[in-house]
């Protein structure tokens, strides 16, 4: 495969997820380090991590975003709400927020809508991203949840939490791209594990990635543009 890309591209399009509830604070550490030395583009941290998160990454040019209703989506909207202002308040710039999952899939797709417009309205012009834990959902409430999210404000609309069984896959991003205004982007989470997976989608529009597998994927890349780099000079130095 031909690379038209570089590793600050891709770092650009990376929110490292540090997400799982066993991490100990060392743990973060780690991989707030990690995400500062390959300059990617945000963290996606336990809402608790937060302010913490800030502070150690000031000055790295990384942004700190949180979950909220995570990983169910079935807390109340002013409990989603509070979430939402506690983030910011603690320096969040992102918000990912999972959508009321049951209250799709039952139809209720006004619920829904108003569940997101509000979180939308507190996170007051920050980057607010929509979960759908495409694993739980038909095509069609997928094509009902992007709908619910553009018109609620959204600015992404995210396939999974990584929590759930499943994660990203080629038809749901293709399916959630084509469903949603051209201004709702994409991004794919769970599972994005490869290098070859991450341009394959992002070939098919998407523009953000949720994974833990930075390092693997970044790594990956660096060797394969020094491979195509010292064949080129080889090629080069036969004339």
């Amino acid at each position: 495969m031909a690379l038209d890309v570089t590793v600050a591209d891709i770092a650009g399009m990376i929110d490292h997820a540090i997400l799982k509830p066993e991490l100990t604070r060392d743990q973060v550490d780690t991989d707030l380090d990690l995400a500062a030395r390959y300059r990617i583009f945000s963290v996606c941290v336990r809402p608790s991590d937060v302010a913490h998160a800030v502070a150690r990454l000031d000055g790295s040019g990384v942004a700190v975003g949180t979950v909220i209703g995570f990983p169910h989506g079935t807390t109340s909207t002013q409990a989603k709400v509070a979430e939402a202002e506690q983030a910011l308040a603690d320096g969040a710039s992102e918000l990912d927020m999972v959508l009321n999952i049951g209250r799709l899939r039952s139809g209720l797709l006004d619920d829904v809508r108003d569940d997101i417009a509000a979180v939308v309205a507190a996170a007051q012009g920050k980057v607010v991203k929509v979960i759908f834990e495409t694993a739980y959902l038909s095509d069609d409430e997928i094509v009902a949840a992007c709908r619910a999210t553009a018109d609620a404000g959204a600015d992404f609309v995210k396939t999974s939490t990584g929590f759930a069984g499943g994660g990203a896959t080629i038809e749901h991003v293709t399916l959630m791209r084509a469903s949603s205004p051209e201004h709702v982007q994409v991004k794919a989470s769970g599972g994005v594990r490869s290098l070859d997976t991450l341009l394959e989608m992002k070939a098919l529009g998407v523009t953000r990635f949720g994974t833990s597998a930075t390092a693997t994927i970044l790594d990956e890349l660096g060797s394969r543009l020094a491979g195509a780099e010292a064949s080129t000079t080889e090629d080069a130095s036969s004339y």
